[in-house]
């Protein structure tokens, strides 16, 4: 099997080990394959994919889509990002609670976040390039978030040695409000 999937304690998630074939001239992997997710009880249909580039310490989030959740694969290129999902479905177990992982372009390893969830990474190297197929389109009408320090919350960030870079949108993102209903349980 070219991927291991391995389920992570939020129900959805996942960090994704692709295998990599490398050696003295470079190295060959798959990042996506329908018939190896289908096989491992994964079915998201991806229908776009982004790439952003950020530097150190830029601060990418918390982001979600209102009427047209987005499930992603999410990997870094190059280098490494401190990537988090919040569970954002009202009526699940885990309401409010996020879960996080190193991405880094060395390893070549992924995060699958479903539908449902508020997405955010945090720049760890110099630089970092992060590519992410995502399974519904963008809306940029429909797009809001949560402030990514919300004690509610609780994310453990971790320490670049700067302050996090945000972009003027992202600094003026409500709090997480858990009586409010983002999204009824979306697997």
């Amino acid at each position: 099997m070219p991927f291991v999937l391995t389920p992570l304690r939020i129900e959805g998630l996942f960090c994704v080990q692709p295998e990599v074939f490398g050696d003295e001239r470079g190295y060959f992997l798959e990042t996506y394959s329908e018939k190896d997710f289908t096989a491992s009880g994964m079915t998201p249909r991806f229908v776009q994919d982004n790439q952003s580039k950020s530097s150190r310490g830029v601060l990418r989030g918390l982001h979600y889509q209102k009427t047209h959740p987005q499930g992603k694969l999410v990997r870094a290129i190059s280098g490494e990002v401190f990537d988090v999902a919040v569970d954002l479905r009202s009526d699940s177990p885990t309401f409010g609670e996020w879960e996080g992982c190193i991405l880094s372009g060395e390893v070549q390893n992924q995060f699958y976040i479903p539908p449902g969830f508020a997405h955010g990474f945090l720049v760890l190297s110099e630089v970092a390039v992060l590519a992410y197929k995502c399974t519904d389109f963008y809306h940029p009408e429909d797009e809001a978030g949560i402030r990514w320090d919300d004690a509610r919350l609780g994310i453990r960030w971790p320490e670049t040695g700067l302050e996090p870079r945000l972009s003027d949108k992202d600094l003026i993102l409500p709090a997480f409000d858990p009586a409010f209903e983002y999204f009824s349980f979306i697997i």
